[in-house]
């Protein structure tokens, strides 16, 4: 595969978490959303990093993705930020036995479409 039938690939896995993030923030499952939100994001990132630079590293490091987005250049740059809030509330939705707030699951929501729109117009060129 190419790096941009790669991108869009993420661009497809990006799309399907998040309406799975909305469909269970809508029945109350604040964690699910949560966590398919942070998976939506990664997925982003990866396909803004694949399209800008012609790859993307695979981390189980938080602050090594929110890097590697930061330094894709100037049409992701500014979307690092957005992509490290996310991220702070994966362990919290996946590993931590408190609950993820129904505000915060919003806030996941919205960050994930905010990086997926992103990048759905860098992958479109």
């Amino acid at each position: 595969m190419t790096a941009l039938a790669d991108a869009r690939a993420h661009l497809r896995k990006a799309e399907e978490f998040l309406e799975a993030a909305e469909l269970s923030e809508e029945v109350g499952l604040f964690n699910a959303a949560t966590a398919s939100s942070v998976t939506s994001g990664i997925n982003a990132k990866d396909a803004m990093c694949l399209t800008l630079t012609g790859r993307t590293a695979k981390t189980d490091s938080h602050n090594d993705a929110v890097a590697e987005l930061r330094s894709a250049g100037p049409l992701a740059r500014d979307h690092a930020t957005t992509l490290g809030r996310l991220l702070k509330l994966k362990n919290r939705a996946q590993y931590q036995t408190a609950d993820v707030a129904r505000t915060d699951a919003r806030k996941a929501i919205e960050w994930a479409r905010r990086l997926l729109d992103v990048a759905a117009e860098i992958v479109a060129g």
